[in-house]
């Protein structure tokens, strides 16, 4: 089959005898959609049809604009049929399908080889080796090229049918401007082939080992004036751009920097100055009592709480979030962090620093003293904060009284020499705003240095929650930290409102709720976006303390840890839920013995949007290697520090 390209010029695809090529046109099947006549008699999903209903909907004349290799094949039981295709530049001489196509081969699968080689620490199992390998390729499959014009959706095309009148008003009307035609890291291209916005930042860290180009693209891209809204909203996702997502686009700014050398400070300043709008929308929209408690909405976590947090509440009153007054302070906390940075090359940015330096006290303080903090459990909680004034705690264990742990970073007196006129104002503010030292004022010596810690959570309050976060019977599992305490399977938090009954129950599995359509659970499985989250807080808390604070882990065990080797053992957990087990099973696989046994199928991993939270077995989309992808990330930083590492017994 040939074809001709605008820039590579002909092109041939060569597939083997047995099979012929179908043809249609690339044009929408205006009939079906709209009952009128459209321009090609063989529109855009006349393949299917033919292949699936068998209708003569191809162009027998064997041309157009879109075409298909189309192969019968019958294979017996237990034996296997190979089919070759060939895409090259030229014409078909040049498409070898015998010997030249095995060489072809053979050289991608050397220098695949050789570029994971080079990819894979040294203290890395091969099994270890294979997940990092195989995570990181699915990752990069999972590119798509995205085409979505909202204004022309809304409007029509000028050359088709109007569509219906109450488009205009409906999804997605708000925003006119988005003009997305970019390719684009998608969370699963076969079940979820969409972008969204806080997953995308979550895929930028793994796709910076292996392509930091790319990685820093995507991160602009999604604050460009075509997508950003101009309120300053990053587009959550298709269905919904309107929907409010984590911020964690800073975050993955900072670590994608890191990754990626620490030496381009052009793109932290491109992305720097784009999401200052974004944190002024948050600020703007989701603090409705100006009191530095933020409502958020959805924010990505699905059905977690009582009730759906993207609705409005049936009764006269506003959620105050932990998860979202969290997030602010731990995006206020890298904005910080990337003003310092931005500022050792330019001082106009200390300005900036301690503007987000002294947002993010305020954030924190109110987070300890605004009712999120409950001192009776030593846990943070959503609060339903009643207009006559009643505010009634949402005492739900569960992932959004652990993300204020991932609000924290350190200060050392290194940096402060460096920014004199930012050291000043930092100084100013501890000794003339008192009340925010707790928050930003800790000092602590470690190899001779005094340091700083900023951070929601202090050590007292740090010690309670890992006291029920490590403990087995709430948070930790033999695969990482679960979204819901297990606690809540015997004790089910319900809540009264509006004369009706909302329950949430430990439910560790697929979800039992019909909460965003029953397709994603936040009630017991382990999800890897937050697990790393965390653990990358644990590894700030240890480069505060060192060795100075000792965990006990598991709670109630007796033994002993420093947090650099919880951070360690955290992430061991996530990454063995795709490792064989001392039976030689692998806990993602779950009971499936087909997976669990078969050579050809056991060594194929699949990388699931979440997995059981008692077993390890892979729920939801089987193939969201995106977010998941992260156990790349997670095998390169663990490896070479064995599976032991420095316990205090």
């Amino acid at each position: 089959m040939g074809a001709e390209h605008v820039s590579y010029g002909p092109l041939t695809l060569a597939a083997q005898a047995g099979g012929r090529f179908l043809f249609c046109d690339n044009e929408t099947n205006a009939r079906r959609l709209f009952g009128v006549p459209g321009r090609s008699p063989f529109p855009k999903d006349a393949i299917n049809d033919h292949v699936v209903h068998g209708a003569p909907t191809v162009n027998p004349e064997g041309h157009g604009s879109k075409a298909a290799a189309h192969h019968i094949i019958t294979v017996p039981t237990g034996q296997r049929r190979e089919l070759r295709l060939r895409l090259v530049r030229g014409d078909v001489a040049d498409a070898d399908l015998a010997a030249g196509f095995d060489a072809v081969v053979r050289a991608r699968q050397a220098e695949a080889d050789e570029f994971f080689a080079a990819l894979t620490p040294a203290g890395a199992t091969a099994d270890e080796a294979r997940v990092l390998r195989q995570a990181i390729a699915g990752l990069m499959w999972g590119k798509q090229f995205y085409h979505y014009d909202v204004e022309r959706w809304l409007d029509g095309d000028p050359a088709g049918p109007p569509p219906p009148r109450q488009r205009r008003t409906g999804r997605n009307a708000g925003w006119r401007h988005l003009n997305n035609a970019d390719v684009i890291s998608m969370p699963d291209p076969w079940e979820y082939p969409w972008y969204a916005a806080w997953d995308l930042a979550f895929h930028c860290v793994p796709i910076a080992h292996v392509d930091p180009a790319f990685a820093k693209n995507q991160l602009i891209l999604m604050l460009r004036e075509w997508y950003m809204h101009p309120s300053g909203q990053i587009p959550a996702y298709e269905w919904a751009f309107g929907d409010v997502n984590p911020p964690v686009h800073a975050w993955a700014a900072l670590r994608v920097f890191e990754i990626d050398g620490s030496r381009d400070h052009e793109f932290l300043a491109r992305v720097f100055g784009k999401l200052l709008l974004n944190f002024t929308w948050w600020v703007n929209r989701k603090d409705s009592a100006g009191n530095n408690v933020f409502e958020g909405g959805f924010l990505g976590l699905d059905n977690i709480g009582p009730i759906d947090r993207s609705a409005m509440l049936p009764v006269a009153a506003r959620l105050e979030q932990s998860d979202g007054t969290a997030w602010m302070a731990m995006y206020a906390l890298n904005l910080l962090e990337i003003a310092l940075v931005l500022a050792e090359h330019d001082r106009a940015y200390e300005d900036a620093a301690t503007k987000f330096f002294e947002h993010f006290a305020y954030i924190a303080q109110a987070m300890r003293e605004k009712g999120l903090w409950n001192e009776e459990d030593g846990f943070f909680y959503d609060v339903l904060a009643l207009d006559g004034g009643q505010r009634v705690p949402l005492r739900v264990r569960s992932m959004v009284g652990l993300l204020p742990l991932t609000a924290v970073t350190t200060l050392g007196t290194a940096t402060l020499r460096r920014l004199p006129g930012f050291a000043a104002r930092f100084g100013w503010f501890l000794a003339n705003k008192p009340a925010y030292r707790d928050v930003v004022g800790a000092t602590h010596v470690r190899d001779g240095a005094e340091g700083r810690l900023l951070a929601v959570v202090d050590a007292g309050r740090l010690a309670r929650i890992l006291s029920v976060m490590l403990d087995e019977q709430e948070f930790l599992s033999p695969y990482g930290l679960r979204a819901l305490s297990r606690r809540h399977a015997d004790q089910p938090f319900t809540l009264h409102l509006a004369g009706a009954r909302h329950r949430v129950g430990y439910e560790p599995g697929e979800s039992t709720t019909g909460l965003f359509g029953g397709n994603s659970n936040w009630r017991g499985p382990i999800w890897f976006p937050v697990n790393y989250l965390v653990i990358e807080a644990l590894r700030r808390y240890a480069r505060f303390y060192g060795d100075a604070i000792l965990i006990e882990h598991p709670a109630g065990s007796g033994r002993k840890i420093t947090l650099a080797v919880l951070a360690d053992d955290l992430a061991r957990r996530l990454v063995s839920i795709f490792l064989d087990d001392t039976r030689g099973r692998r806990p993602v696989f779950g009971d499936i013995d087909l997976f669990q046994t078969h050579p050809d199928w056991h060594n194929l991993l699949p990388f699931h949007e979440y997995f059981h939270g008692d077993t390890g077995r892979g729920a939801g989309a089987s193939h969201q290697t995106g977010w998941t992808a992260l156990v790349a990330d997670l095998v390169m930083r663990t490896a070479d520090r064995g599976a032991t590492g420095n316990r205090h017994d």
